[in-house]
């Protein structure tokens, strides 16, 4: 029994020391954006400023769009979150449900693209963009969340279709009822807690996406929250201090969302298996 205890309490510590190694950089980062740009490079670096500078966090607001690059990083996500949601979900109950040649070699096919890196494809992806004359639109942006939402959703949801017993699918069948049926009224509300996780790293994805608007975005009047943060960095110098304020009002929706639902979110990472 003590042998036990002391696994118990050394884990405990474990996870202590790791969880306040991780908080570090968050506390760092309110910490900066409550400064002023000189105290933030001052050596030996204070804990705490001397005078708590609530005014950068009204200065963001003067200096960039944020209402505008708010407004467009939206316009954005709420489709990309609707299309990888539905697309995903119907793609994972395919692979899982049904039975049609090549099935095993498509899904292959889509796991070998989780191993393909973002470089590799950036340079074709750009010149079907720009053959379609989609650059400096927001189409590039948000058309491919439209197939699939990517593998590693759709594996995500292929494994959680597979933990769910047959007998259901079988005994709708006898019913009469057809796969839309099946799909739609049986399965869809019993995968709800993976459902809410893809929502939630859709939403990460978009809310955090810097490289994908600074591609195929030109106008100013197009840029997202995170590709307008740029415009704090000048080409001398930069306003840290600001960066700070702007990247910690940036961090506040995705904590809220991440407690709000952070029990659904952990059922469905811990529910889905990897049977199959």
């Amino acid at each position: 029994m003590k042998l036990k205890t002391v696994k118990r309490s050394f884990a405990l510590i474990i996870l202590v020391i790791g969880a306040i190694v991780s908080l570090v950089p968050f506390v760092w980062l309110i910490r900066s954006s409550l400064m002023t740009s000189t105290e933030i490079f001052e050596f030996p670096p204070k804990l705490l400023p001397e005078k708590f500078q609530w005014s950068n966090y009204k200065d963001i607001f003067s200096i960039i769009n944020f209402g505008l690059y708010l407004k467009n990083t939206l316009f954005i996500m709420v489709p990309v979150i609707i299309g990888t949601i539905v697309t995903c979900c119907m793609c994972g109950y395919g692979f899982a449900r049904l039975r049609f040649p090549g099935r095993n070699m498509w899904f292959g096919m889509i796991l070998a693209t989780m191993m393909l890196p973002g470089a590799v494809t950036l340079i074709p992806t750009f010149l079907m963009w720009s053959k379609l004359d989609g650059i400096n639109t927001f189409w590039p942006l948000i058309v491919p969340a439209f197939f699939g939402g990517g593998g590693f959703f759709i594996f995500l949801m292929r494994q959680f279709f597979m933990n769910i017993p047959r007998e259901l699918d079988e005994s709708a069948l006898m019913d009469g009822a057809n796969h839309f049926q099946i799909f739609t009224k049986i399965l869809l509300p019993l995968v709800k807690p993976p459902i809410l996780v893809v929502g939630f790293f859709t939403f990460m994805g978009v809310w955090n996406d810097f490289f994908g608007p600074l591609i195929f975005l030109n106008d100013e009047s197009k840029y997202t929250l995170a590709l307008g943060l740029l415009q704090l960095k000048g080409s001398y110098s930069s306003d840290w201090n600001l960066m700070m304020a702007a990247s910690a009002v940036m961090v506040i929706p995705a904590i809220i969302i991440f407690f709000i639902g952070q029990r659904h979110f952990i059922e469905g990472i811990s529910l889905t298996g990897i049977k199959g």
